[in-house]
Order: structure tokens, then C-alpha cells, then sequence
């Protein structure tokens, strides 16, 4: 029996979407206020969804509290409080785009929970805004 499971988590974070490779002005015209060389900060949400078989010993596709524990270790405590520009190494030399920080953040949970699940990733940057990996998950 293939099934779906959700897990939500919250994070905040500061960036500053900026190209090196463009001028000021182009910068400004793509990301405007985002560009801020003082950068800005998103409350982000973040819905994890874990689609696989339920194991017909447990009854479970995957125990919640694992999947919990994961979320706040390899995300959460990752990206929560920190400057995605400074202070995470993946984005050293790739824009902190909210389509970028999703793929990163599933990245993240595929490997970290194994082949055996299918995981999408939504991640809201506005109560307006989000996105989600992969595309038709």
C-alpha cells in the first residue's frame, strides 16, 4: 500500500540575492529590494512530504518522530537563525534563491532518509510565496 506523509517545520533566515558576475544596477532591476547589501530575512515554512510503501509489520511508512528528528537536525539546525550567504557552504557560490534553498533542503531529505521514499519538498518564503521540488511531486 503506497502512501503519503506530512511533516511541517518552520526556520528563519537571512540572504541577499546578488549575481558577482552582474553589474549593480542589473542586480537591482532582477532582485530589487532583495538585492539589500545589508540583506533580509523570511520566516520560512517548510512541508516535507514522504511518499513510499507502509511496512506491514510497523503499520508505518515511516516513524513520525524519526522523521521529525531529521527534519531538526539536518535542516532546521542548518539553516534556522543563519545567513544562507555566510553561513551555509552550499551557497558559497550558487544564489540563495527560495528555488534554490528547496532543492538543497530535498537534497538534504532524500538522502538523508534513503532511496525507499519518495520526498517533496514545498517550501514557503511568504505566506503568498512558495515553491516546490520536485515539480509534479
Amino acid at each position: 500500500m503506497k502512501i503519503a506523509v506530512f511533516r511541517k517545520a518552520h526556520f528563519n533566515a537571512a540572504h541577499r540575492l546578488h549575481n558577482p558576475d552582474w553589474s549593480d544596477e542589473k542586480n537591482k532591476e532582477m532582485y530589487g529590494v532583495c538585492n539589500n547589501y545589508n540583506y533580509h530575512g523570511h520566516n520560512y515554512d517548510l512541508e516535507v512530504k514522504v511518499v513510499g510503501e507502509v511496512d506491514p509489520e510497523s503499520g508505518y511508512l515511516i516513524d513520525l518522530k524519526r522523521l521529525k528528528d531529521i527534519i531538526k537536525e539536518k535542516v532546521e539546525n542548518k539553516f534556522d537563525h543563519k545567513n544562507l550567504n555566510l553561513d551555509v557552504p552550499e551557497f558559497a557560490n550558487w544564489p540563495t534563491s527560495t528555488e534554490n534553498l528547496c532543492y538543497l533542503i530535498w537534497d538534504i531529505m532524500q538522502k538523508s532518509l534513503g532511496d525507499q521514499y519518495e520526498v517533496t519538498i514545498k517550501l514557503w518564503e511568504t505566506p503568498r510565496n512558495y515553491v516546490q521540488y520536485p515539480a509534479n511531486g
